[in-house]
């Protein structure tokens, strides 16, 4: 498969993860962003501010691994926290930022970190065989310098390198996954238990 047919691939899964995502009400008017690791040069990423439940694969760019555009469309504006993820988890090659509602909900009613215990779905995260599995989720401050936020969560990363998702409050969340699917799995899974923790609260 040639270099365009791998991209053409990426974005094709990008904009099926916008339909779903945005079917299930995650990311509502031109919220969230995805991206997808196409090579070892080259991210795809969608472009900034476009609807993503109407994504096409112009809709659908390349970044290289310091975000910057090599085709003259304009990323998102988070595009160091997708960079971030793929320079610290070379397992991770699709990553998924929706706004869904319960996300943002419990990002605001809880602070520095959710830890998600006892959940049978908690399985459904990558990596995890057991219910008995302890799972923080960091909870960071929304900040529009990304750079800064990047570095941030990138500090948290090396003291916890088997971070599954983060929250930003107010925000949505981050997560990511080897495949699409293990990516949309994982948003399927968090935004269920985000709801569990909500309504225990």
């Amino acid at each position: 498969m040639d270099k365009d047919q791998v991209f053409l691939k990426r974005a094709g899964e990008l904009v099926a993860a916008g339909r779903e995502l945005h079917a299930q009400g995650w990311v509502p008017a031109t919220s969230g962003n995805f991206s997808a690791r196409v090579d070892g040069a080259r991210i795809a990423i969608t472009v900034s501010g476009r609807h993503k439940g109407r994504l096409t694969t112009e809709d659908i760019m390349l970044v290289d691994y310091e975000g910057q555009s090599l085709d003259g469309k304009k990323p998102s504006a988070e595009t160091a926290l997708h960079t971030q993820i793929y320079q610290q988890f070379p397992q991770a090659n699709v990553v998924l930022h929706p706004h869904s509602p319960a996300a943002t909900a419990i990002s605001r009613k809880v602070s520095g970190r959710l830890l998600l215990e006892n959940y049978e779905l908690l399985k459904a995260l990558s990596g995890i065989q057991t219910h008995q599995a302890r799972v923080g989720i960091p909870i960071f401050q929304n900040d529009q310098t990304i750079p800064r936020l990047a570095e941030e969560v990138a500090a948290y990363v090396r003291e916890y390198p088997d971070l599954k998702a983060y929250l930003i409050a107010g925000h949505g969340f981050y997560t990511w996954g080897e495949t699409a699917e293990d990516a949309l799995r994982h948003v399927e899974a968090l935004e269920f238990l985000f709801d569990q923790e909500l309504r225990s609260l």
